[in-house]
């Protein structure tokens, strides 16, 4: 059956995402960071519509999310991507707080984890896939650097699935964050939390489920009983893409420690680090970067199936 749709009057819906929606077909929304501050042009165009491919293959329509001249997207056209493509950090890395002004101007805006949930939420998308979440920065207990992710993750209901907390961050002050927060932490096959290029860290999960539908389930008994808020999906990289601990920390810590000599911090701190760690690694991060997304898709693609069918 059909439903009738009301969107938010700055929010545009394509019509591929609209008719799923209509059809209440599965959906995974897809983030635009990854575009334009994630990794150099060509290559983060055939990322994205490689990941918006293997959404389909797993029988879900995408939903990449952006800011395109001032109107909030849920979808774009391959040459909204392409322009965000080509256009790279000279697009504005937007998350909840920037909303409002990137769309006054009529601007156009890279959606991080946090802007993505709020348009996949107003839009009525549930599943979200991207590379890493954000999280508490190394040395926060100075800076009080903290992603908005953390924050959106508290009130938004979507679940998001990741390859874990980006490893440049500090793993245990997130989780603890997430915790006090109430935010479901779910290892997909695992019990320790995924450090993003590594598949384990030191830190623990709140819950291991291993099949997509139990997953499904938990949100659907969620958000009917009332409980709102997101859910963070860790899903490891797998294990002939992850990299070795030493390595990836041995960089991760010489970027980190050329952010604060530099003194880079706030919303231009994680897209230096990953392109340092990228430099660092010989490009090893990048590539294990780009693999790490295909999967986290394709658990995506699968759970949206299953939500929508228990939905239904």
């Amino acid at each position: 059956m059909k439903k009738e749709l009301t969107y938010n009057e700055y929010l545009d819906v394509s019509p591929e995402v609209s008719k799923a929606l209509e059809n209440n077909q599965p959906i995974v929304a897809l983030e635009s960071t990854i575009i334009s501050h994630g990794m150099p042009y060509p290559q983060n165009v055939e990322t994205a519509l490689q990941v918006e491919q293997i959404v389909r293959e797993n029988g879900a329509v995408p939903a990449t999310i952006a800011i395109i001249n001032g109107r909030m997207k849920a979808g774009l056209s391959r040459e909204e991507i392409e322009l965000l493509g080509r256009e790279g950090h000279t697009v504005t890395k937007v998350s909840r707080r920037d909303l409002p002004f990137v769309m006054a101007a009529g601007k156009h805006g890279a959606t991080t984890v946090a802007s993505t949930m709020i348009i996949a939420a107003m839009a009525g998308i549930s599943v979200f896939a991207t590379g890493g979440i954000g999280g508490v920065h190394r040395g926060a207990e100075k800076t009080f650097d903290i992603s908005a992710d953390l924050q959106e993750l508290a009130k938004t209901s979507v679940a998001v699935v990741c390859a874990g907390a980006k490893s440049i961050l500090d793993l245990g002050l997130t989780t603890e964050y997430l915790e006090t927060h109430g935010v479901p932490l779910v290892g997909y096959q695992t019990q320790v939390l995924p450090a993003f290029f590594c598949r384990t860290s030191p830190y623990s999960v709140s819950i291991q489920l291993d099949k997509s539908h139990q997953i499904a389930k938990a949100m659907v008994t969620k958000w009917q009983s009332g409980l709102d808020g997101g859910m963070v999906i860790a899903n490891p990289i797998p294990e002939e893409f992850a990299m070795s601990e030493d390595k990836i920390n041995t960089a991760i810590n010489q970027a980190v420690q050329e952010s604060v000599e530099q003194g880079i911090h706030g919303k231009e701190s994680t897209p230096f680090l990953l392109a340092r760690v990228a430099e660092l690694t010989g490009g090893d991060s990048l590539h294990s970067n780009i693999q790490l997304v295909f999967n986290n898709a394709q658990l995506a693609a699968k759970i949206a199936c299953d939500y929508q069918a228990l939905k239904a």
